[in-house]
């Protein structure tokens, strides 16, 4: 996605000291050069994800980041989502929507470029990740990494993960094509070939959804799968400090980790000596599959339902595991959850509802920017930290700003790592994204 930015990133600084199998002569290189420094002194982490297929499907641009002001507000993109192949290998599928014409072929025009300036036809790089680059270039200071599987695309992690070879196939294939940047080259287009995106991407997320279970139907899974994926994890971080000897550059390793209790005990404390952030997923407590009105991020249990699921209480889980507070993001929605059939006497959670909202954005949820523009009777619980909207017979919840801002305000007490979005193609205008900037500083 992006050429070396023009100073490397930060230093990582939130993870004990694990060298790993390195050799002592690597140990010692790392230890000198400062990757491997003990203490925290970084500002709080400003994650976003940027899901690509809707440059296609919702014509949302990284050129869009940096007029909505957003990009000047992060500290690192999460590019959503690199894909596994049935051989447990990273790589990008050449049937899939287009995928590699979107991401590194597609020629911009100069009204749509970051710089302003169009792509010219033989250039080694263009589409988005061409466009990441030139927002790299424009704000040194973001990282960006690639996040591998998500929802739809885990299906093939359990191989990946399965023995020692295929671990270390894979790690090496996932840094081979996102780090050095060894894009394929397909069909008669002149974008690709070694070293094409070098530097694009300073970080690697796993968003394995789920180790032990629980993902989509056509997942495969195998019963050792949470063991593996603290080995993973280990693969992972071994290779990223290698190649950090060879290049000189810093690497920034992050895994995403669900809310859910039962999901929750799939993963070993371990993996907190391993990465150098973990994204919690403040979300998701209630959808289409609850047949009453709920909170579906609140910060804390409301007090209409004391046992509900938050986001403190994810949170909690995995301090109990042996997270060290700074290593967890907590992460936001920009988008809610809605019911329909609801009366206007009887607005508010815990509601029997005829079912879920008309689908909107994607099914029975609606982004940020439109549910600010919502008419209706409106309500925030400050004590759970959620927000409510009844407009019509629809009563959806979600994070607007105040919610955002007590969530700062969270994760600065708690000393926590920071705040994370998912998406930003739902904070059209940035609005989001510069609440969640702003609560996070004193």
């Amino acid at each position: 996605m992006n050429a070396t930015p023009q100073s490397p990133p930060p230093s990582r600084s939130g993870r004990r000291p694990l060298l790993l199998a390195l050799g002592a002569a690597a140990a010692a290189t790392l230890l000198i050069t400062g990757y491997l420094l003990v203490g925290d002194d970084r500002e709080p982490e400003r994650l976003g994800y940027f899901a690509d297929w809707n440059v296609a499907n919702r014509s949302f641009t990284v050129k869009d980041l940096e007029d909505n002001g957003a990009a000047a507000h992060l500290t690192r993109l999460m590019w959503a989502f690199g894909d596994i192949s049935p051989e447990g290998t990273c790589h990008i599928p050449e049937d899939n929507h287009d995928q590699p014409w979107e991401l590194y072929q597609r020629r911009y025009e100069a009204d749509e470029s970051v710089d302003g300036q169009a792509d010219t036809y033989q250039q080694d790089l263009a589409g988005g990740l061409n466009q990441l680059r030139l927002l790299r270039e424009r704000h040194p200071r973001l990282g960006a990494s690639l996040s591998l599987g998500g929802w739809n695309w885990s299906t093939h992690f359990s191989d990946a993960a399965r023995t020692p070879d295929s671990r270390a196939a894979f790690v090496s294939s996932c840094l081979d094509l996102w780090l050095r940047g060894d894009l394929p080259e397909y069909g008669s287009e002149p974008q690709g070939g070694p070293g094409s995106a070098r530097g694009v991407f300073d970080g690697i997320d796993l968003d394995w959804e789920w180790p032990g279970g629980q993902g989509r139907e056509d997942n495969v899974e195998h019963p050792d799968d949470a063991a593996n994926f603290t080995l993973l994890v280990a693969e992972f971080r071994e290779q990223l400090d290698a190649l950090s000897v060879e290049t000189g550059q810093d690497y920034t390793l992050s895994v995403s980790l669900p809310a859910g209790e039962e999901h929750a005990r799939a993963y070993d404390g371990e993996i907190f000596d391993l990465v150098d952030l973990a994204t919690v997923q403040g979300y998701d407590f209630s959808g289409p599959w609850s047949e009453t009105t709920a909170f579906h991020s609140n910060l804390y249990a409301p007090e209409h339902a004391p046992d509900a699921n938050s986001a403190d209480a994810a949170v909690r889980r995995y301090l109990d595991m042996g997270a060290e507070p700074e290593h967890l993001v907590l992460g936001l929605p920009a988008f809610g959850r809605g019911w329909q059939g609801i009366d206007h006497a009887e607005a508010g959670p815990g509601q029997q509802a005829d079912g879920p909202a008309e689908d909107a954005y994607d099914g029975p949820t609606e982004t940020f920017t439109e549910l600010e523009e919502l008419g209706g009777q409106r309500h925030f619980d400050e004590e759970a930290g959620a927000y409510w909207v009844h407009d019509g017979d629809e009563w959806w919840t979600y994070d607007n700003t105040d919610v955002v801002g007590l969530k700062g305000e969270y994760v600065r007490e708690e000393e926590l790592g920071g705040l994370m979005v998912w998406n930003l193609d739902m904070d059209t205008d940035g609005t989001f994204v510069r609440a969640m900037d702003e609560s996070l500083r004193d």
